[in-house]
């Protein structure tokens, strides 16, 4: 690419153009972090399988499906909210923590523990879901390209003076 002060050849095949924001950056988060976390999970229930069998392995991909369930419902909301209200939805992403955190009590003591659940096992899978998620939705924040200023639409013959 050469500058305006001097006349030579640009570089590449065409003109580059402005880069926006990420589109779909909360599917692309809840991809990104679904992959993450179930890939840590299956080496987890690997673990699991080698040490306690199968009641462990099922116990840790149980409490990492909880996990990722949890998180998967956030970054939906944050999607459908953010389509229409991009600001709105941090907003829904409180008031949906505060249900899915009562929601997901009230289901887990209704239901009970079962009797094949081994708790270390289900605890095991569930932190590494919650690490492997977070990382990865971290990683991918930083990645992404967020729109801070509005900028006004070009107008056809330059700036107006």
């Amino acid at each position: 690419m050469s500058s305006n002060a001097e006349s030579g050849r640009t570089s590449g095949s065409g003109p580059v153009g402005a880069s926006g924001p990420t589109k779909s950056l909360w599917l692309r988060l809840l991809a990104i972090s679904s992959a993450a976390a179930g890939g840590a999970l299956l080496v987890t229930a690997a673990l699991a399988f080698v040490f306690n069998g199968g009641f462990g392995s099922l116990s840790s991909l149980f409490g990492g499906a909880l996990v990722m369930a949890f998180f998967a419902i956030s970054l939906a909301i944050g999607h459908f909210v953010g389509r229409n209200n991009p600001s709105g939805a941090i907003g829904m992403f409180v008031a949906t923590y505060f249900v899915k955190v009562v929601g997901f009590a009230v289901v887990l003591f209704v239901l009970g523990a079962p009797g094949w659940l081994h708790e270390r096992w289900f605890l095991i899978g569930a932190v590494v879901s919650v690490v492997a998620w977070q990382a990865a939705e971290i990683i991918g924040f930083g990645k992404a390209r967020l729109q801070i200023y509005n900028d006004p639409e070009p107008t056809e013959g330059g700036p107006h003076d």
